[in-house]
């Protein structure tokens, strides 16, 4: 699955379970909050002040590398 900005939170967790340890390192650690599970990668990210490309960019390496 390849992740972008507009991916939902939700959509992830639920096709890539493994990607919970890298939205975390990022601080994201409301993945697990329901309101997450409707929200899209870049609205997170500007709550939590990130930056949403580089985010994008360790999920799909993540992918890249399994």
């Amino acid at each position: 699955m390849k992740v972008t900005k507009d991916t939902i939170i939700g959509e992830i967790l639920s096709n890539k379970p493994e990607s919970i340890g890298t939205l975390m390192s990022f601080g994201m650690g409301c993945v697990m909050c329901p309101a997450s599970q409707a929200e899209s990668l870049e609205e997170a990210s500007m709550v939590h002040g990130l930056d949403v490309n580089l985010l994008v960019d360790a999920l799909n390496k993540e992918e890249e590398s399994n």
